[in-house]
This record gives structure tokens, C-alpha cells and sequence, in this order.
């Protein structure tokens, strides 16, 4: 019997020891996701190099894995067609930006030959619809305005009202600066102001049969309404008005002369009476102000000075058109 409680009370302490012993080592270690816990709070969200190096290289390996994966039934004709398909894709993009953000500003840079008819090429006059015909000249600053100048004739005619009489021709020229506006748009509205030929008329007395033309210079101030892409053609309406300070000039009985080219000195048998008279059919003389009009159409040069992004998209179109696309 004392045998049987001596080894109860040795098992007993035998249990009790190996208990406490198994609750020290669990004190000393810790599971992996506790320590992961504990570690994210001491970091306050931080992750080591060490671990998000290996983050990062594991993504970088599923996209490698990825990359085979999605390439690996493919032939090397059709990896192929899809790397310049990729190309074609990214040139588009390009294209789309350089057009959209940087190109479509059209009013820069660009030289225009212009021909056309009416007030800015380069006269108008007489009955209001008496135009000159000639050619221009316009170059477009990077800051949208522009420089012009405009040469051009009146072609010789018959008189209307007596087809035995003829209408002298004649020359002119205009050279001014235009600002447009909107140049982010096809249609730009601007405004001109110019100096040179501006009206013209013919004397109402013939000699030889012949009616003398009768210009003059003065100032224009015109409205514009062009039409200008980045491509060549050129389309322009003006309407304005001029002003030939001459013809502001009228002459006072008794002056011996006249600045004003409209008038000239009433005779009465070979005697100057001291009296001015008109030399056009309007009695008042040539108006020193009128409303003037005219049209143009042009050929418009690319960018002269383009920049990268310009550059860049010029020589992706030309290898388009050397493949034929």
C-alpha cells in the first residue's frame, strides 16, 4: 500500500514538472503570423527592403510567368504581327497628342501664297464693285500675327456708258499685319490694318478717247475670316473700310492748289474763275472713306520651324507612306 501512494506522488510531480516546463518554451517562441502582426505594428505599416524586394520580384516573376504564359502557343510570325501591331498603336497615340496638343495651334510659322480679287488685292473703287486682281505674300508669326504684302493691276475696259471710251489701267500695292484669333480652330477671325493703294476712280473728261484712272493712298482696316489647317490650302473673306487722308482735302474757292487728286480748276474760256470743280462723276469728289471687300485663297507651306514633337510625327507619317499603309 505505502508503495502504491510513494508512486502516485512521484507521478504527480512528474506531470506537475513536465507542465511547467512546456509552458516556458511556448513563452519563448512565437507563431509566424503573430510575429508578421507584431512586426506591422512596431513598423507602423512599413515593409523592409528585404521583404518588399522579394514582394516585388515575386509580381516581376507572375508577369514573366504571365508573359510566357500568354506567348507560348504563339508562332514567331504572330509574335511578330503582334509587336507591330504595338508600334502602329503607340504611333497613334503619339500622332493623336501631337495633333491634338501641340499642332493644333496652325497659326505659326507658316508662309501662304495668296492670289485673289477686291480691297486687299490690292484695290477697290469707283462704283463699288471695280476690284483689283493680284497675288500676296503672308507670313504668320509664332504669336499670331501675321505680315503681308499684296501687288496687283486693274485690268483696262470699255465705259459703260460709251463704248467708244476706254478705262485707263493701272497698279497698286498694299502691305500690312493681320492678328488672328482662335488658332485652335479652322475658321480664325482677325483683324488687319494696312497701308498702300486703296481706292481708285477714272476721270470723267477723256482724253484721246481714254478716261485716266485716278488712285489714291490711305489707310484700311478690314475684318478677316480665314480658314487655315495644317494643311495647304488657304481661304480668306475681308470686309473693312478705308480711309485716303487726300481726300479729306477738299479744296476753298480762291486756293491755288489741291493735295486732293479729284479736283480740279474750273475754266471758263482758258481763265481759272477761282472755282474747283469734281473730276469724277460724284460732284463731291472721290470719299475719303468707303466700305471695301475682297477674297483669296491661297497655298499655305508647313511649319517652318516646328518643334520636336512636329519633327517626330512628320517622319512617322513619311515611313507610313513608304509602307504603303
Amino acid at each position: 500500500m505505502f508503495k502504491k501512494v510513494l508512486l502516485a506522488l512521484s507521478l504527480t510531480a512528474f506531470m506537475s514538472w513536465a507542465q511547467d516546463d512546456f509552458d516556458d518554451d511556448d513563452e519563448g517562441f512565437v507563431s509566424a503570423p503573430a510575429a508578421s502582426s507584431e512586426q506591422e505594428d512596431d513598423d507602423d505599416g512599413f515593409v523592409s527592403a528585404s521583404d518588399g524586394g522579394g514582394s516585388h520580384a515575386a509580381m516581376a516573376s507572375s508577369e514573366d510567368e504571365e508573359e510566357d504564359f500568354s506567348d507560348a502557343g504563339m508562332s514567331a510570325s504572330q509574335r511578330r504581327e503582334m509587336a507591330e501591331r504595338k508600334k502602329f498603336e503607340e504611333e497613334q497615340r503619339l500622332d493623336e497628342y501631337a495633333n491634338s496638343e501641340r499642332r493644333r495651334d496652325w497659326l505659326r510659322n507658316r508662309l501662304i501664297f495668296q492670289i485673289g480679287m477686291g480691297s486687299r488685292y490690292p484695290i477697290m473703287g469707283e462704283t463699288g464693285m471695280g476690284m483689283g486682281i493680284g497675288a500676296g505674300l503672308e507670313y504668320i508669326l509664332p504669336f499670331h500675327f501675321a505680315l503681308f504684302g499684296s501687288y496687283g493691276f486693274l485690268p483696262k475696259g470699255t465705259d459703260n456708258d460709251f463704248d467708244e471710251w476706254e478705262l485707263e489701267g493701272g497698279t497698286g500695292w498694299k502691305a500690312g499685319i493681320n492678328y488672328y484669333l482662335f488658332p485652335k480652330n479652322p475658321l480664325h477671325l482677325g483683324l488687319s490694318v494696312s497701308y498702300g493703294t486703296v481706292y481708285f476712280d477714272h476721270d470723267i473728261k477723256p482724253e484721246d478717247n481714254v478716261r485716266a484712272l485716278i488712285k489714291v493712298n490711305g489707310f484700311q482696316f478690314d475684318a478677316l475670316i480665314t480658314y487655315l489647317t495644317n494643311e495647304w490650302y488657304y481661304l480668306q473673306f475681308s470686309i473693312g473700310m478705308y480711309y485716303a487722308p487726300k481726300l479729306a482735302k477738299t479744296p476753298n474757292t480762291g486756293d491755288e492748289s489741291t493735295d486732293n487728286p479729284s479736283f480740279r480748276k474750273k475754266e471758263i474760256e482758258g481763265m481759272w474763275n477761282g472755282e474747283w470743280g469734281s473730276k469724277v462723276v460724284n460732284k463731291d469728289g472721290m470719299s475719303k472713306t468707303g466700305i471695301v471687300f475682297g477674297i483669296a485663297i491661297g497655298y499655305a507651306l508647313p511649319e517652318l520651324f516646328p518643334d520636336d514633337t512636329e519633327k517626330r510625327r512628320r517622319e512617322r507619317e513619311k515611313a507610313r507612306e513608304r509602307e504603303g499603309r
